[in-house]
């Protein structure tokens, strides 16, 4: 992937997962609220936070070189 921004599947993976928490909880607060599916939704996301640290997430970066537009580095 080099080039783009993407990052591995490994941190997309732990991404996923977050994103599967915030959603559980999101629509628990919708439904009522109901608290139980908050709570199961906040430990999917506790779980993601283990798996995002586990695959060190952070080291996931690509940093490309600046972009420079077309009309400014042709003058």
């Amino acid at each position: 992937m080099a080039g783009s921004h993407g990052g591995s599947p490994k941190s997309w993976l732990a991404v996923i997962v977050i994103l599967l928490g915030f959603t559980v909880g999101g629509v628990a607060l919708c439904l009522g609220p109901n608290w139980t599916f908050f709570w199961v939704g906040a430990g999917i996301i506790a779980v993601g936070g283990v798996i995002a640290l586990m695959v060190d997430i952070f080291s996931d970066v690509i940093i490309d070189a600046p972009r420079v537009p077309m009309d400014q580095g042709n003058s």
